[in-house]
């Protein structure tokens, strides 16, 4: 059944206030209200699920101020895209847990990125752990969307993630259901390996506004079903039974005349979107103001459009503005 309000979901923790992924980042949405919150996951070398939006970390870690590490850096391609830089797969943890997060969007948000150098990389039991620990501090019961990033890829270089995220999530108590778990990914595939080894959560397929899911293409070639094409109705109705609901960007929400809200409910399936954030940078062009790209526009105008669909769930970078403008 639709909610009468949608999960307020914290994206990478609280990113519009600490760099992203970072134990305060989450720890501050658990205290602004968060209903759950979202780590991505990637591998390691030897096999460990560590928290980061990407393989590629350049971005979000001090790892090109380590000389030691200098020779690691590379192109790669990623799920058919070339990458330049560090990754996480090339990295044992041991050598990871020397790193320091940095923000990923410093001109955006330098308040954020104040708080760079100060904090390690978590692996996924280290959040999972966290969020079991203030569910109790806080006296409600917080969520875990679990992203799964890059599998098809993974797989490719002899890192089956599946196998990885079971073994971490019955060690830290979270595969049977007892507490709440939503698994997403980009690749069904992957969720669907979850289900089959028994992990008991809700699968949500997530969306881009635009091209193909890249394990279907690696399998498929390219006449596999567009991003587009899966949530026209006769998409949505063949994930019926494979999947809990969809998770879409907020662009295809946005689009006028939208109705996949409408049309996933009218087939049993959940409806979240990505990503409500408050700044010009982010917001679709008719809601933005002056000030520059880190200002605030208007985004409660563009936030109505969004709860006005009558969507499930939100991703916000700002959980405090997420609870306040979802939540009746």
């Amino acid at each position: 059944m639709p909610r009468k309000t949608p999960l307020v979901i914290g994206h990478r923790g609280a990113p519009g206030y600490r760099p992203e992924h970072t134990r305060s980042s989450y720890e501050i949405a658990f205290a602004m209200g968060a209903d759950a919150v979202e780590p991505d996951v990637v591998a390691t070398k030897d096999g460990v699920l560590v928290v980061r939006h990407e393989n590629e970390i350049s971005g979000t870690t001090d790892v090109a101020r380590h000389p030691e590490f200098a020779d690691r850096q590379t192109t790669k391609r990623v799920d058919g895209q070339p990458l330049t830089g560090w990754f996480t797969e090339d990295f044992t943890w041991a050598e990871l847990s020397t790193l320091r997060c940095l923000e990923r969007l410093p001109e955006v948000r330098t308040s954020s990125a104040s708080f760079d150098g100060s904090q390690p990389i978590l692996r996924l039991t280290d959040l999972l752990d966290l969020v079991r620990e203030a569910s109790h501090e806080h006296g409600r019961e917080i969520g875990v969307v679990l992203e799964i990033k890059h599998a098809t890829y993974f797989a490719s270089i002899g890192l089956e993630l599946a196998p990885l995220v079971e073994r971490d999530l019955r060690a830290a108590g979270w595969a049977d259901g007892e507490l709440p778990l939503v698994i997403e990914s980009f690749e069904s595939t992957v969720l669907g390996e979850l289900k089959e080894r028994g992990i008991a959560a809700s699968y949500i397929y997530l969306i881009e506004s635009a091209g193909r899911p890249y394990d279907l293409l690696v399998a498929q070639g390219k006449q596999v079903l567009s991003y587009k094409a899966t949530v026209r109705p006769a998409g949505l109705a063949a994930l019926v039974g494979h999947v809990d609901g969809i998770s879409v960007s907020k662009k295809m929400l946005l689009a006028k005349g939208s109705t996949i809200v409408a049309d996933a409910h009218a087939r049993g399936l959940r409806v979240f979107t990505w990503t409500c954030r408050p700044e010009n940078a982010f917001l679709a062009p008719e809601f933005r103001s002056g000030g520059g790209k880190a200002a605030f526009g208007d985004y409660e105008a563009e936030w109505a459009v969004i709860k006005a669909s009558g969507v499930d769930g939100v991703f916000v970078d700002q959980p405090d503005l997420g609870v306040a403008f979802f939540r009746d």
